[in-house]
């Protein structure tokens, strides 16, 4: 089915988003700010891991990934927030990345609403969830 050109945009946003914040965080950890004590290959494996999980389904255009890659980038807000508020020689670095997210979450939500409006997709209602749990159990 022809994505909308509104759609076509959203998922734009949610590809610049996703993407950027892999590579910033990729290059946060190895070149502008690298642990110390750590190997910075090894913790920027770890910053990358959970934003390579969804990475897939994101670059085919899946609206359920997208929706649920929001849940992912928690963790980068989370940081961002973090670093915000306890570290001023990387308060730079976090601000960018709380950009980064906020992008990504806003481009995904967009994304993952609109194509699933266009594919007839749609989440059962509490009401409806609740009488298929009340046939199968007896409630």
């Amino acid at each position: 089915m022809e994505m909308a050109s509104r759609t076509k945009q959203h998922r734009y946003i949610a590809l610049l988003g996703n993407i950027t914040l892999l590579i910033w965080v990729a290059v946060w950890q190895f070149y502008l700010s690298p642990h110390q004590h750590i190997s910075s290959f090894y913790v920027a494996i770890a910053w990358c891991l959970p934003l390579l999980l969804p990475l897939p389904g994101i670059l085919v255009g899946k609206p359920y990934t997208h929706a649920w890659a929001n849940f992912v980038l928690m963790l980068y807000f989370l940081h961002a927030l973090t670093i915000l508020y306890i570290d001023l020689g990387e308060r730079w670095l976090a601000a960018v990345e709380l950009l980064l997210t906020l992008t990504a979450f806003v481009g995904n939500t967009l994304y993952a609403r609109s194509r699933g409006k266009e594919l007839g997709l749609r989440l059962k209602k509490l009401s409806e969830v609740e009488k298929i749990e009340k046939q199968k159990f007896g409630n």
